[in-house]
């Protein structure tokens, strides 16, 4: 593995690792109030404006089908509701009710204890330059990604890699 292969594994391994770390502390920070950590993202998804499954889906980077998925459970327990979507008929906006609106309200005080303790360990000046280079990352490898037009054949019996399904997204699991 030659030296930029080796800063892009380890790159991808840190974010899988990161991934895993804020699951695990969202959890924590949700499970209080009885949501899950997808529950608690879906749901700030649409806090400021509702959005389609297909949206959300785009903005979390996960497949529609999770959201939808996760979208008909809090429909279920009353912490979202389906509106009719004026751009598009069959594809309705998720919205929070106001059940779920106060959920993720209970949620904001560990929340903010946790952001405190956070900035106080790394300096508000780095955690700010940390959400920016993780911000940059992410808009080079869309950039990257999207602007594949073809890719390498798979070699040495590997699959080739399928293609991208609703949401953007592989139906295969990474790994």
């Amino acid at each position: 593995m030659n030296d930029r292969q080796e800063l892009l594994a380890g790159m991808a391994l840190t974010v899988f690792k990161l991934n895993g770390q804020f699951l695990d502390i969202a959890e924590g920070l949700a499970r209080p109030v009885g949501l899950t950590a997808a529950h608690w993202q879906v749901l700030g998804a649409v806090l400021k404006t509702p959005l389609p499954v297909a949206g959300i889906a785009r903005d979390m980077g996960i497949t529609r089908q999770a959201v939808q998925r996760i979208a008909d459970i809090l429909a279920e327990n009353g912490m979202v509701e389906y509106l009719p979507n004026p751009a598009h008929r069959r594809a309705k906006l998720v919205a929070p009710t106001e059940q779920g609106r106060e959920a993720v309200q209970r949620i904001s005080p560990a929340h903010s204890a946790f952001a405190e303790r956070m900035c106080e360990a790394l300096g508000d000046d780095r955690a700010s330059d940390i959400y920016l280079l993780l911000r940059e990352l992410s808009g080079v490898l869309e950039t990257l990604d999207s602007s594949r037009e073809t890719r390498e054949p798979a070699r040495n019996g590997d699959r080739p890699p399928e293609p991208k399904g609703a949401g953007g997204r592989s139906s295969r699991p990474a790994g």
